[in-house]
Formats: C-alpha cells, structure tokens, sequence
C-alpha cells in the first residue's frame, strides 16, 4: 500500500495514545469545523525542538527529527531519547537536520534516509544521508552520506528540502537557492534544483542531463528558489512542489526532467525591498507554477490527499504554512485548474511545518516552535 506523501508502502497504522512526550495527559483535544467536515485535533507530543518532519513506522509509531540534530522515536505518547549515530548537522539558521523518508522495504530492511545541512569548506550546504535503523531503535547504522552540494556558501537561509521516493526506489530532493539567487539559473550548481539519484546515490538512467555537458547529472529540474515540501500524488504519481517566494510568489510546482521553473528571471514576488525581481511573470521556456500565492503564505510541506478517512478532500492539496499558521486545502476542477478553497487552524497551533497523510488517513502534523509538537487530525463524531 502506498505512502501518500513519500510513497512508503505500509499495511497497519495503531492509533497513538493522547499522551505528551513526559507521559502525562496531553492537553484537551480540540475539535474544530472546517468546511466540509468537522475534524479533532490530538497533541501527541509536546517539547519536541523545531521538529521538521514525521513518519509513520510500520506499528503506528513516529519517527520525527529536530532541527538542531535530534532524532526519535514517539510510541504511545512518549519520546524516546535522542537516537545515536546520526552524523554532524550545521544547525543554524534555517539549517539543520531536515526531512526524514523510509524506504519502502523499511519493515524488511529498517532503512532510511534523511536530508541535513552540513559543513565544510567554503560554508555549508544540503546533503541526503542513508542509514540503517537498529532493531531497538536506538541507534543509527551503516550510516553513508550518497549526495552533498556541489557547492558550499556561507550563510544559513535556503537549504530545502523534501524527499519523494519514487516507485522504483529512488530519490527526488529538493534543494534551496541558498538565498543566492542567481545559483538556480547556473545548471552546473545543485542549488534551487530538484535532483533525482538513486537509493546508492547514483544516477538513474533517465535523469535528462545524465550523459550531457549542459548541466550536472544528478540535476532533474532547475529554476527553484526554497522548495520546502515533494511529494508525489498516489493516483498518477505525478511529482509536485511547494517552495518560498520572495516577498510574495509563494508556488505550486509540478517538476519535469529538464525543465526550468523560472526563478529569479520570472516570479509572481517582489524582492523583499520591493523591487521587481527580473523581468517579470513569464519567459518563453521557463515554467509557470500552477498555483501561487501573495501574499506569501511561508508553505512547509505538500501532501495531496488520497486518504479514506476524508473522501470530502479526495484529490487536494494540503500545505503547512509557517507564516499564517495554518494549513491550506487547495483542489483541482477536471481542467487541472488549482483554487484555494479554505485555510485551516489559523493561528491555533503555531508555524505549521510538515503535514503527511497517514496510513488510516488522518493527517500528521508538526509545529516549528522551540517547544514544537506534533499533532494528529482525524474525523470528529458528527
């Protein structure tokens, strides 16, 4: 069965326990009306530090990671202390330890792989990492690092980054511009680009630029200035993006191989002093987004929703915003036309960072606050 965000396969999903990370009672489950449909939202876990992003592991529980290089576990209401083995992360700024997917042979072979900023000379930058997942779940193994920037900068803004697993196992990641904008029109720099590499972190046969002098072969698109969430749509299993404007601009992306999305040539924003960012909305050969929003709304993540629990969302989009605090539900008619249709939780939960569509179909979400939590939402009693 398919994950819907990264494309894990699962077959159980247990219910967690309405328990803080200490194992006291979590605070009251709010219930809350939407447009469509009345939804509960469960604390599962508060004190978790700037946590960035969850799976769900094969008996129900979460594996979550913290920005400032922590990783754990959350069973039955409780954290698990810090996993060991993970590598050295360059936690500042926006940096840090990032997204985290399983592989989808994780119940046989406990593999995983997770994103990070790290350093080196020159600076830092965005880096996937592959390890292995111990049977008590207490430590890393066979950790490897399979893909790192091909260039590092100083600063700590605009790492990215997202992985979609693709059906035959290998990765699409998503890589800031590093707040150096012109870096994502130079196709000879991983910056603002969508790679796809495989699960060793070779690469794949029909990447576009594999066997070219034009750009780099781990390239699969470019153009991108902070895509923040992937993911793929179940259905078609079509790749989609969500990434930062500038001051305004905010997209909805669908990368394909070899094809420029723009920025900072064309863009839907202005720079943040207010100024045009180069030549405007549109150029012959560069991609328009699907969607975009101004103002921004500071997206985090993407999931389409393909779950049981809410047919009423079947098909739509859902993207945690940090700005706003909230999560924003956008459909699609048969045209392919995008439209927002409402914004939930506003301001009810803090800076929404990652949402995931779980195996039972209730949404998984995280908060980027220091004392940041996740969060469950499922279908109230009517």
């Amino acid at each position: 069965m398919k994950r819907l965000r990264r494309t894990g396969y699962w077959v159980v999903f247990a219910a967690s326990a309405l328990l803080t990370g200490n194992g006291a009672l979590a605070d009251p489950v709010k219930t809350i009306d939407t447009q469509k449909v009345k939804v509960k939202v469960e604390t599962i876990a508060t004190g978790l530090d700037h946590p960035w992003a969850v799976e769900v592991l094969p008996d129900g529980a979460y594996l979550v990671t913290e920005r400032p290089g922590r990783m754990r576990v959350i069973r039955d209401g409780k954290k698990s202390a810090p996993i060991a083995g993970l590598p050295d992360v360059y936690a500042n700024g926006q940096g840090g330890l990032l997204d985290v997917a399983l592989d989808p042979k994780f119940a046989n072979n406990r593999t995983i792989y997770f994103t990070a900023s790290v350093a080196a000379d020159g600076g830092s930058g965005t880096a996937v990492f592959r390890a292995v997942l111990s049977p008590d779940e207490k430590r890393l193994t066979d950790v490897k690092r399979i893909f790192v920037m091909n260039k590092m900068s100083r600063g700590d803004l605009q790492y990215g980054s997202r992985i979609a697993i693709a059906k035959d196992g290998s990765l699409f990641v998503s890589l800031g511009d590093r707040f150096e904008q012109d870096r994502a029109q130079d196709f000879h720099d991983d910056a603002g680009s969508i790679i796809h590499i495989r699960a060793d972190g070779s690469i794949p046969a029909d990447n576009p630029f594999k066997d070219s002098l034009k750009a780099l072969p781990e390239i699969w698109s470019k153009g991108h200035r902070n895509p923040e969430g992937i993911t793929f749509d179940a259905a078609d299993g079509k790749l989609y993006t969500v990434e930062h404007g500038p001051k305004g601009g905010d997209e909805i992306n669908t990368p394909e191989a070899g094809k420029n999305y723009g920025w900072p040539v064309i863009s839907y924003g202005r720079n943040y002093d207010g100024s045009k960012v180069g030549i405007g909305t549109a150029k012959k050969g560069m991609e328009q987004p699907i969607f975009y929003w101004d103002p921004s709304i500071a997206p985090g993540a993407i999931a389409v929703y393909r779950g049981q629990m809410f047919p009423e969302w079947k098909g739509d989009f859902l993207v945690a915003a940090l700005k706003f605090k909230l999560l924003s539900r956008l459909d699609r008619d048969g045209g392919g036309k995008v439209t927002e249709r409402e914004r939930m939780f506003t301001g009810n939960f803090g800076r929404l960072r990652d949402v995931v569509v779980a195996p039972d179909g209730s949404l998984l979400m995280t908060t980027d606050e220091d004392n940041g939590a996740l969060l469950r939402v499922s279908r109230a009693a009517q």
